[in-house]
C-alpha cells in the first residue's frame, strides 16, 4: 500500500509513519509543503492519504479540503477539534474519515481501513448514480427518436423500436447511437425550412 502522509510537522509525521508500522506492506512517502501538494500527491501515486492539520485554520482547512476534492483517493484527515460547519465541509470534499481530537498511532491502522472502505463504497454508488443517469439518457433520446418515427412515417411504437433495433444490429451500433443520429437529423432538417 502506497501511503501519503501531509503534514508541515515533522515530528507529527514521524508519528504516523510509526504508527503505520503494523499497517503492514507499505511505501509511506511524507509531503512537508503545502505548495505543490496536488502535484505531489499525482507522483506518488498514493492508495490513500492521511491529512494531519492539528488546529487549522478555515482557510486552511478550505485548501486542504480542495485537495481532497482533487486527488480522488481515500483521504483521512486528523484535526484537533472542529465544528459543525467544518465537518459538513469535509464530507462535501469527500474527506472520507474525518478524525476530531488529533492522532493516535494505535488508531491509525482502523482508520486508514475505514477511510479505504469508506472511499470505495461512495465511489461505487458514484459509478452506479452515473451508470443510472446515463441510462436515463439513453432512454431519454431513444425515446425522442421513436416519437420522430412515429410523427414522420407514421410508425407505431413497437414498430419504431423494433426499426431502431434492427438498424443498430445492422450496422454494430449502439441503439442510443442510432436514436441520436435520427434526432439529429430531425433537428437539422426542422433547421432547414
Amino acid at each position: 500500500m502506497r501511503i501519503a502522509v501531509i503534514d508541515e510537522n515533522a515530528a507529527r509525521a514521524a508519528i504516523i509513519e510509526q504508527g503505520l508500522a503494523e499497517v503492514g506492506e507499505r511505501e509511506v512517502f511524507i509531503i512537508s509543503e503545502r505548495k505543490g501538494m496536488v502535484q505531489a500527491i499525482a507522483k506518488i501515486e498514493p492508495d490513500v492519504v492521511l491529512v494531519d492539520l492539528g488546529n487549522p485554520s478555515r482557510d486552511m482547512l478550505e485548501e486542504y479540503f480542495a485537495v481532497s476534492r482533487a486527488v480522488a483517493k481515500p483521504v483521512a484527515m486528523f484535526v484537533d477539534q472542529s465544528d459543525e460547519d467544518s465537518i459538513a465541509a469535509a464530507v462535501d470534499a469527500g474527506v472520507s474519515a474525518y478524525i476530531v481530537d488529533g492522532m493516535s498511532q494505535n488508531r491509525l491502522k482502523p482508520i486508514l481501513d475505514l477511510a479505504v472502505r469508506r472511499f470505495n463504497a461512495f465511489s461505487h454508488l458514484q459509478t452506479e448514480l452515473q451508470q443510472a443517469r446515463d441510462a436515463l439518457a439513453d432512454r431519454s433520446i431513444i425515446d425522442k427518436a421513436k416519437l420522430i418515427l412515429v410523427e414522420k412515417r407514421g410508425m407505431t411504437e413497437p414498430e419504431a423500436h423494433k426499426l431502431l433495433r434492427n438498424h443498430a444490429m445492422n450496422n454494430n451500433k449502439r441503439i442510443t447511437e442510432i436514436a441520436e443520429a435520427i434526432v439529429t437529423a430531425d433537428q437539422l432538417m426542422g433547421d432547414m425550412k
